[in-house]
């Protein structure tokens, strides 16, 4: 039985990394990559060959971005830690502090970074709570009644994050906000951060309504350099997570198809979002409020097909989604293919229960499959060491 493998396809990537390119050049705007959403270093060449910079939020992403990347980070952290700051400083080219008390504690420690602060519009238009970072007693940014009509003088820039997923148009909306609070300190700047949650490469997205707001941002305060953080974007629709049924149990008329890899573990998102993936071959569908799945034609098959909740391999009750309709039934060994699974995943996933991660390899242009990573007992021993 093949294992589950994380499959990341380099001519999707390339396109992505392509439109997104195209899009600054257009634009006359910076976009740099978030670690956050992707962080696999072994495809970094790719990504030099458009873009030159990234993002991070911690010390473990500045050195990956200052050692593998190759280039210092855009750096900005809820709070920066005493014991890791130099460090942080020393990888970072921009570095955004949260609030003015964590500015006024390092500031002097970064002078060459340029720094900014984080601001907080109060405005953001995501409906999940768990990805708002503009809610209602958000711990992210300053808002505009706490800043000094004068900015400190080492301030340069203001870092905004407002979007998750989030089309052209929301950008629209949010920008009259950003503006109305902040810009009349624009003119004491030299930077302007958007964030991240432009997803620009998912097929419905208005890209020429984004290069004409950024154009238009630019004919507004052409002194200032904008610089825009997705995550998502680059790595959209770039590959699937393979798995594998391993078992199918039945219970009061629900058929469960147990896989060899987990939501917890390797699609949190799915779960903390909540979303339900795209299942290769398989149509999502609601389960019925009684008699769960079961029909004269044999229990798990109803209308045209066999339907399954899909469930993980970890102890965790929940740890199932719910529920998609094949065209056949399932058997043991059989593929179960979760697409567009390489966003958020390789950098959320954990070893709950000691589960192995699902291997990542990359399907080359030429058809090669170059395997980047295999995991065993040594990388679950090793993080309780």
């Amino acid at each position: 039985m093949s294992k589950p493998i994380y499959l990341i396809e380099e001519q999707k990537l390339r396109r992505n990394l392509s439109l997104i390119a195209d899009v600054a050049r257009r634009a006359d705007v910076e976009i740099i990559l978030a670690f956050k959403a992707f962080a696999l270093w072994k495809t970094f060449p790719i990504f030099r060959e458009y873009i030159h910079s990234t993002t991070a939020s911690s010390l473990g992403e500045a050195l990956l971005a200052f050692e593998e990347f190759g280039a210092p980070s855009h750096t900005y952290s809820p709070a920066y830690c005493e014991d890791e700051f130099d460090r942080i400083a020393a990888c970072s080219s921009h570095l955004t502090f949260n609030s003015l008390s964590q500015y006024s504690r390092f500031h002097q420690r970064a002078a060459r970074c340029s720094l900014g602060l984080r601001v907080n519009p109060e405005y953001s238009e995501v409906g999940t709570l768990l990805y708002n970072p503009c809610a209602p007693g958000t711990r992210f940014g300053v808002t505009a009644d706490q800043l000094p009509e004068v900015l400190p003088s080492d301030i340069e820039g203001f870092h905004c994050h407002c979007h998750c997923e989030s089309g052209a148009d929301v950008l629209q909306r949010t920008l009259v906000h950003i503006e109305q609070h902040f810009s009349r300190w624009f003119p004491q700047l030299k930077w302007l951060n958007l964030g991240g949650g432009h997803l620009m490469t998912r097929r419905d997205y208005d890209v020429e309504l984004l290069v004409s707001i950024l154009r238009g941002l630019h004919e507004r305060y052409p002194w200032l350099h904008i610089i825009l953080e997705p995550g998502s974007a680059f790595a959209w629709q770039t590959g699937p997570l393979v798995s594998h049924v391993v078992d199918i149990v039945e219970n009061k008329g629900i058929r469960t198809a147990i896989l060899d890899v987990s939501f917890t573990c390797h699609m949190p998102d799915c779960l903390e979002m909540p979303y339900f993936p795209d299942v290769r071959g398989a149509e999502h569908v609601d389960e019925p409020q009684n008699g769960f799945l079961q029909s004269t034609e044999g229990a798990g098959k109803v209308q045209d097909g066999y339907v399954y909740r899909l469930g993980g391999n970890s102890c965790l009750s929940g740890d199932f989604m719910a529920s998609w309709r094949f065209d056949h039934e399932l058997q043991v060994g059989e593929e179960v293919i979760f697409e567009d699974m390489i966003h958020y995943t390789t950098v959320k996933t954990n070893m709950f229960n000691g589960i192995t991660h699902p291997s990542i390899a990359i399907l080359r242009d030429d058809g090669r499959l170059e395997l980047l990573r295999e995991f065993a007992y040594a990388d679950y021993r090793d993080r309780m060491d």
